[in-house]
């Protein structure tokens, strides 16, 4: 039985006629797979099976995803997400986009999801947090320059919690199938949107998470670095440490647009 394998035209392009001809033939498609979306087992035997290709600056994956869940489809990665992706697979951690660990140290970015309160209403937020401190890519520094890193790509120094942060053009937070997906950055020259951060496995947020941020189609991203959040286990406790962040100068923050539901 040919499998049920969907090769969309931009995945043809880019792996080209024979490949895709192979994979539509069952000679180099997976059987069984787990979703790149969902994360849950799949047969491309019994079910319609999209092929979805990441790509980076050097390098690409083919993954494969229930048809149910995603289309078949090209996304556009960070070159050093997609290998931080590879590298996960092998069983070693993957680093953040755009930066370097310091002092030779394995380093993740931590996202945690909650509700803040501003101006008496509830924002659906983001507090990114790295494992380790972040060096600037390229240095043997010990210096952590998480903070300074991001206030270059356009984030601001929160002062007050209680006032809401500006919009950062270009960049997004993808949330697909009720899960949250990846925060995305502008493209290099004008391209399409990177992950500046991508979960391997899709994040559950809250009805009322999910509620606030279809209501107004916007994320507040607050990012400190390692040791200044913690993963608090209620959102009072997490505002607490927020504020405490802020008033250490250790806090920055950026709303962007909401992409999918």
């Amino acid at each position: 039985m040919p499998r049920m394998l969907d090769v969309s035209e931009d995945v043809r392009a880019e792996i080209g006629d024979e490949e895709a001809d192979r994979l539509l033939a069952g000679e180099n498609s997976p059987g069984s797979y787990d979703c790149t979306s969902c994360r849950t087992p799949g047969d491309s035997d019994q079910e319609r099976t999209s092929t979805v290709l990441f790509v980076g600056e050097e390098t690409a994956v083919l993954a494969f995803a229930h048809a149910t869940c995603i289309p078949s489809q090209v996304v556009q990665v960070a070159e050093d997400q997609l290998k931080g992706a590879v590298r996960s697979i092998t069983g070693s951690e993957p680093q953040p986009p755009g930066a370097a660990p310091a002092a030779g140290s394995q380093a993740v970015l931590g996202v945690t999801s909650g509700l803040v309160l501003i101006e008496e209403e509830l924002h659906p937020a983001l507090v990114v947090e790295p494992t380790a401190p972040i060096a600037r890519p390229g240095s043997d520094s010990v210096t952590d320059e998480f903070l300074q890193l991001l206030i270059e790509q356009g984030f601001q120094p929160v002062g007050d919690l209680n006032q809401a942060p500006g919009t950062l053009d270009g960049w997004s937070v993808l949330l697909a199938m009720g899960q949250l997906h990846a925060v995305l950055q502008p493209g290099t020259g004008g391209g399409s949107p990177v992950a500046w951060w991508q979960a391997h496995q899709p994040l559950q947020v809250t009805d009322g998470w999910r509620t606030a941020a279809n209501k107004s189609k916007t994320v507040l991203v607050f990012a400190a670095p390692v040791g200044s959040i913690g993963q608090q286990p209620r959102e009072d406790l997490m505002r607490d440490a927020l504020e405490k962040a802020a008033a250490n100068g250790r806090l920055v923050a950026a709303a962007m647009p909401l992409a999918g539901t």
